[in-house]
């Protein structure tokens, strides 16, 4: 990995930074587990109000199932040299029982609605307790940016 020349961020910076990738970026990786079944991994697409990440799939898949039995998650952003982890709680939501603005945002983020669809879909919320983010090795120290569910 190539470091030379990299500044490092403030706390304030990278948060900042972490706010505006969560309200541009398309794809997140879900981490989940089972205890019967062990870890699973997916990349979903998501979407950031300003709060909370929400993020969409079949009511049946793993993904929905493992939430259902450990809520407890990790997510990460699509790239490993500006990394940004967020962990927290999921919360499952039918889709027909989802907060309106949400449906339609994710909606008019993705141009797909799944409460249109003839299967059965899950909006799973995730209110972050943890983010840690940083750019090389300069940021591994003072990477963490919320602690709790508060920004630093």
């Amino acid at each position: 990995m190539e470091t030379t020349g990299l500044v490092r961020r403030g706390t304030a910076e990278r948060r900042r930074d972490v706010l505006r990738r969560l309200d541009a970026e398309r794809d997140v990786w879900v981490s989940t587990a089972h205890p019967d079944h062990g870890p699973h991994q997916v990349p979903l697409w998501f979407l950031w109000d300003g709060r909370a990440v929400w993020m969409c799939t079949g009511a049946t898949s793993v993904t929905a199932r493992n939430v259902r039995e450990e809520p407890r998650v990790r997510l990460a952003l699509p790239d490993t040299f500006d990394v940004v982890l967020l962990q927290g709680e999921a919360e499952c939501f039918p889709d027909r029982e989802v907060a309106g603005d949400t449906a339609e945002a994710f909606a008019d983020k993705f141009g797909w609605d799944p409460r249109r669809e003839e299967g059965s879909f899950v909006y799973i919320r995730v209110v972050p307790r943890t983010v840690r983010a940083w750019r090389g090795e300069p940021e591994l120290r003072g990477r963490v940016v919320m602690r709790d569910g508060t920004w630093l």
